[in-house]
């Protein structure tokens, strides 16, 4: 696995894509996302500079959290199950998977037993598509109210999955429309501070994201190799 030159390559991705979209490769964060690699695998992204790495689930993840530990900011980046939340809380800086009211409500209960704060991006599904999870745009502002509530949960962003498809274009409306919906709710000043982040991009539209205005991209095969 040549890491290296993999990261190197997404690297000058991500720094055209910023050229032609007028921004500073400095407001973009990189997300490795290591679910189909060891341990040993996560390591060799650390010693490539890269500092946040990402989880689907945790059962996978856990192995590689008791090696790695805070030597990587951890983000889970998969569906949060409501019974998992007692693994994970105070493990993952980042939850990008806030989907539904139970599930705010148990990260604000553990957060409270666990006199900790979780950092969480909102998820909308702005495609529509049936198989994806997050809310509805129109349920976000609603959800939001809630979240404000809460104070052991910041929120500090949305997140979005674009449909998979062999043109990266097809997913530009979606991460304009998330951007258009961060701007909205920061505009309705519903939160106690503005939600900043966008977590949109991954392998295959990550430039697309980026000219969108994208905050963190999670990489995977690009970084790793196709699996």
């Amino acid at each position: 696995m040549d890491v290296n030159r993999h990261v190197s390559m997404a690297e000058e991705r991500i720094e055209a894509a910023c050229r032609r979209s007028g921004r500073s490769r400095d407001e973009i964060r990189l997300i490795a996302v290591t679910k189909y690699v060891d341990a040993e695998g996560a390591a060799a992204l650390l010693r490539c500079g890269i500092k946040h790495l990402g989880e689907n689930r945790w059962q996978q993840a856990r192995p590689k959290l008791e090696t790695i530990g805070d030597a990587a900011v951890w983000h889970f980046i998969g569906h949060l199950q409501t019974n998992k939340v007692k693994d994970i809380i105070g493990k993952f800086s980042y939850i990008h998977s806030l989907d539904r009211p139970a599930l705010l409500q148990e990260l604000q209960r553990r957060a409270e037993l666990a006199d900790t704060r979780v950092n969480a991006f909102i998820q909308v599904n702005v495609s529509g598509e049936e198989t994806k999870y997050g809310l509805h745009p129109e349920q976000l502002f609603d959800f939001a109210r809630l979240a404000a509530g809460c104070d052991r949960v910041r929120v500090v962003g949305l997140m979005t999955m674009a449909p998979f498809a062999e043109d990266p274009e097809l997913a530009r409306p979606v991460f304009r429309g998330l951007r258009e919906l961060r701007d909205e709710l920061n505009e309705r000043a519903l939160l106690p501070e503005p939600a900043e982040h966008l977590s949109m991009g991954m392998s295959g539209d990550f430039e697309v994201a980026v000219e969108e205005g994208a905050t963190w991209l999670r990489l995977g095969s690009v970084l790793i190799g196709k699996h």
